[in-house]
């Protein structure tokens, strides 16, 4: 089962936390909402490719990743959005997309966006498209020591237009 390396880690570390089983959902929206989190403290996870070399982007549910704002941010112009096929391989104890937001349990960087510190609670996908862990922001942040960044942007969609507007976390 993909949750039991988390939970062993998390267990190994002395930390509390709560997992909420759900419906099988695969976006992040959909398991916020199905798990009554809201999108702003449900941690989705976006594998990019940061000068050859993996590295997560933590942010929102209800957040897009700003591509020229982290370049400028990291310094490079070499960021890019990680293809499923680059990054399968990396994470063969969970199911594809449901990576829990550890990058240091694989080996990567890992880059928190400044809108998800700004609640005490954290919660993000165990590594199955059917759980959910949530524990203290404080404790995530310990366990993982991520860069916090503001390289993202909220989505909005409005009722009477079908097109999306970015605004600034």
């Amino acid at each position: 089962m993909p949750v039991q390396k988390l939970k062993a880690f998390l267990d190994q570390e002395k930390v509390k936390y709560t997992t909420v089983k759900h419906s099988r959902a695969y976006t992040s929206q959909e398991i916020a909402a199905s798990t009554h989190v809201a999108g702003k403290e449900f941690a989705k996870t976006v594998i990019l490719i940061v000068n050859g070399k993996m590295a997560m982007a933590v942010l929102p549910a209800s957040y897009e990743v700003d591509f020229d704002l982290i370049k400028e941010i990291l310094g490079t112009p070499n960021v890019s959005l990680a293809t499923e096929p680059e990054f399968k391989y990396r994470f063969s104890d969970c199911e594809l997309g449901a990576m829990p937001p550890f990058g240091n349990l694989y080996d990567m960087d890992v880059f928190v966006a400044e809108a998800l510190t700004e609640d005490k609670e954290i919660a993000f996908n165990a590594g199955s498209h059917t759980e959910i862990i949530r524990l203290d922001l404080v404790d995530y942040m310990r366990l993982v020591n991520p860069r916090i960044v503001k390289f993202s942007w909220k989505t909005v969609a409005f009722p009477h237009d079908p097109k999306e507007k970015w605004e600034e976390d």
